[in-house]
This record gives C-alpha cells, sequence and structure tokens, in this order.
C-alpha cells in the first residue's frame, strides 16, 4: 500500500503553514497528531522552497530542526518508537543531512540534484534512504548503487500546469525506474486546476492527486493532509483487494 509521509515544516515562511509549527514544541505535537491519523513517515524541513523563498544557511536550518527531531527520536515518546515509522529530513545542505541522520532521521529528502552525490555518501555511511530527483538518477554512481532511493519528479519547481500534468500521467513509467515519491499537496496545480482560491477549500483536489499517484505507481505520496488521504488510499487500497495493514 502506498505510504503517506506528512509534512512538518518548521519555517516562518512556507507557502502553506509558514509559522504555524515554529517553535519545536508547536512542531513536535504537530508529528504526533500526523502519526495518530496514520503517516508512516514525518518529513521536518527548516527552509521553504516556495518560488521566491530567502535560502538559509545550514546551521540556521540546523538551528531549526535539531530539536524537533532529537524531540521526536527521544524513548519517551512511545508513538515515535515503532518499527513502522520513519523520520525524514527535508534538506539540500549535505551538513544538515549528515547531523540529521545521526540524530535519528532514516530519510533524507533531497529536492535539489546539485547535492545529490553527498547524500549519496552520507546515506551509503549511515544506511539512511534518500529522495532525490528523479532526472538525477542517470547521476548516481554505480559504487553508491545500494543506497535505497525514492524519485522526485519535483512537482511545481519552476513547472507550468501542463508540465505538472505530463509528470502525473508518467507516473506509471517512473514508477518501473524505481520507488517514486509524489509531493503534490497544496501546489498551484490544484488551484490552477479548480480555480479555487481560498485556502483551505482545496482538499478534494489534494486527494484526487494522491489517489491518482498511489493507483499509478507510487510508493509514497507526501501531504499535508494526513487523516484524509490515508483514509482514501485505505479504500482504494481494499477496492484493489490489497492487504491492510493490522
Amino acid at each position: 500500500m502506498c505510504k503517506v509521509m506528512g509534512i512538518v515544516n518548521v519555517t516562518p515562511d512556507s507557502f502553506s503553514d509558514g509559522g504555524k509549527f515554529n517553535t519545536p514544541e508547536e512542531a513536535i505535537r504537530r508529528a504526533k497528531n500526523l502519526i495518530e491519523e496514520g503517516a508512516a513517515i514525518i518529513d521536518i524541513g527548516g527552509e521553504s522552497t516556495r518560488p521566491g523563498a530567502t535560502p538559509i544557511s545550514w546551521e540556521e536550518e540546523w538551528a531549526r530542526i535539531e530539536p524537533v527531531l532529537k524531540g521526536l527520536a527521544t524513548p519517551a515518546f512511545q508513538p515515535f518508537n515503532s518499527s513502522n515509522f520513519q523520520l525524514s529530513v527535508d534538506t539540500y545542505h549535505p551538513e544538515t543531512a549528515e547531523r540529521a541522520v545521526a540524530a535519528g532521521a532514516t530519510i533524507v529528502n533531497c529536492v535539489y540534484p546539485e547535492p545529490v552525490l553527498d547524500m549519496l555518501q552520507i546515506c551509503s555511511k549511515s544506511g539512511a534512504e534518500l529522495v532525490i530527483p528523479a532526472k538525477s538518477l542517470g547521476s548516481v554512481p554505480k559504487s553508491l548503487g545500494s543506497v535505497p532511493i525514492y524519485l522526485d519528479p519535483m512537482i511545481g519547481f519552476g513547472t507550468t500546469r501542463e508540465e505538472d500534468l505530463e509528470i502525473l500521467q508518467t507516473i506509471p513509467e517512473l514508477a518501473k525506474k524505481g520507488r517514486v515519491l509524489i509531493g503534490a499537496s497544496r501546489k498551484r496545480i490544484v488551484k490552477r486546476l479548480t480555480g479555487e482560491k481560498v485556502p483551505g477549500k482545496d482538499l478534494a483536489g489534494n486527494l484526487t492527486i494522491a489517489l491518482w499517484a498511489a493507483m499509478n505507481g507510487a510508493s509514497v505520496v507526501r501531504v499535508h493532509d494526513v487523516r484524509e488521504t490515508v483514509q482514501a488510499i485505505k479504500v482504494l487500497s481494499a477496492l484493489k483487494g490489497e492487504a491492510l495493514p493490522e
């Protein structure tokens, strides 16, 4: 069954939820809620990658992420100690990634192609999994080919509505090359397709994309609306005759 990755942005300026979970306590509470809603992976981000966002240093990014990641990895949080649950760090800074895997992250979510080689080396040493832009697959050296990889076709990263639609339509072909992660939640493609301009009123459009991805071979969907997405994918899986988790 397609896994659901829940988003926790520890940022003041993310396009969808910037500032809502800007303290470690709020971010940890948010992550706990997402796990209870059924998220199999929590993706923690300390820097916004929205168009026009101001880049920050890895030191500032890590200062935002570190207390959240360490808080989630502590044995005091029972829901976070399940063998079926993973922590992911959303970063393109190798320095942050290296510290994150040492602190308990088992997935590095790298949204840019330039740091992929460094990230591969970090994950090779630590045993962590790696999310890379799909177009970077050809640059993975054979010597690092054993690193478990997810391919992200990067919806909404400088793409038009037509290009995003084409990406979504080619998920089956991409899935033949490896595990696919789709992150389209609350991005402009939904607003462009539906005309909905009111924040939070585009849930149906977001769920449709998540279900399309799951139906066509995606291994993970990265979303804000975890509870609703988990419910939808469970029903889809049952209709397909797949075994549901206990």
